[in-house]
């Protein structure tokens, strides 16, 4: 099998299993694995410095030596002052006339028949709220104005929705790889019954209309999500990218029947430091496999897709790599 032969196996949860290895090895070798399409840099990437304002008017940073592009937003510079007035507060910015000229050749030099193209959108439906107010203020709005952001998740599914258009029509992917971290390392920043009052149902159109067009969807959660594991399925949602072993993913495995295929499984806090030992990096390989692999539609990965200590990655990789095919032939 090639590349994109093993990952489409493992998706389908074959078994017994066919390949264990990097999720990745199907995909570019460029960063994140993604083919960087005008709308993500024009919406997010093109950000640069200290205090620069985005589309949206939000204050962010970043910074050499800053894990990504953060969101500085407070009490003062907030966009959204009162949820329940949000639309004299937001203006959804017009996607310009963009160049996807840089995106169609990169696509083009790319064979098909042995490799996933995948194009990112950033900036879920979660991110982008707190991002146009304070954490906090998602968080008590979600719980006292529900309504309000209800109608306000719903207007940037809206957006996004043309968004997903944009990319469809003009790259054709084989997958969308979708942010939103619904958690944090060790719990969801909401309960499963508030997820599945405000957001599902807009990711319900969102992923609904990308499936329609035939395109698979990643969902990138670097986080806690047990407990809506089966609500990700419902969703569409073929790959859950960043699940960390925080998670009972072993739980997550039987609740989702091998529909739901995780990469990750890494403990990233233990193997991206400064001072790690390549041994600790191979052994945290190791341990992910062993545990999670013989509870199949999984994938051995790293969370954030790359290591802020970047030659941990390659280890990483060259582990997942080895160990998985030594795994598999005992389990042949």
């Amino acid at each position: 099998m090639n590349p994109k032969e093993q990952f489409m196996s493992a998706l389908r949860n074959d078994q017994p299993p066919k390949w264990m290895g990097y999720a990745f090895n199907a995909f570019p070798q460029s960063q994140f694995h993604v083919v960087l399409d005008p709308i993500s840099v024009w919406d997010i990437l093109s950000i640069s410095g200290d205090n620069v304002l985005d589309n949206w008017g939000v204050n962010h940073r970043f910074l050499p030596g800053d894990p990504g592009i953060i969101p500085m937003v407070n009490e003062q510079n907030k966009v959204i002052k009162d949820v329940t007035k949000w639309r004299d507060y937001v203006h959804f910015p017009e996607i310009p006339e963009l160049d996807w000229s840089d995106a169609k050749k990169t696509i083009d030099a790319i064979d098909r028949n042995t490799t996933m193209v995948m194009v990112p959108t950033f900036r879920g439906l979660f991110e982008r709220a707190h991002c146009l107010m304070t954490f906090e203020d998602v968080l008590i709005y979600m719980y006292e104005e529900p309504e309000a952001m209800y109608e306000l998740f719903g207007a940037y599914t809206d957006w996004k929705l043309k968004v997903a258009e944009q990319l469809i029509d003009n790259l054709h992917p084989d997958i969308i790889h979708s942010h939103d971290d619904w958690g944090s390392k060790t719990s969801l920043f909401f309960s499963p019954q508030k997820f599945r009052e405000l957001l599902m149902p807009h990711y319900e159109r969102l992923y609904g209309y990308m499936k329609k067009r035939g395109v698979l969807i990643q969902h990138h959660a670097d986080c806690y999500c047990t407990g809506i594991e089966k609500d990700m399925v419902d969703l569409g949602i073929d790959m859950w990218q960043g699940v960390l072993p925080s998670n009972d993913i072993p739980l997550i495995q039987k609740n989702t029947g091998g529909k739901l295929l995780l990469m990750g499984g890494l403990e990233q806090g233990l193997i991206d430091q400064a001072d790690v030992t390549e041994d600790i990096v191979r052994a945290e390989v190791r341990r992910a496999i062993d545990a999670y692999a013989p509870g199949g539609a999984f994938l051995p990965c790293i969370g954030s897709l790359e290591c802020l200590n970047a030659w941990v990655t390659p280890v990483v990789i060259d582990e997942c790599n080895r160990y998985g095919a030594e795994w598999l032939k005992k389990h042949q």
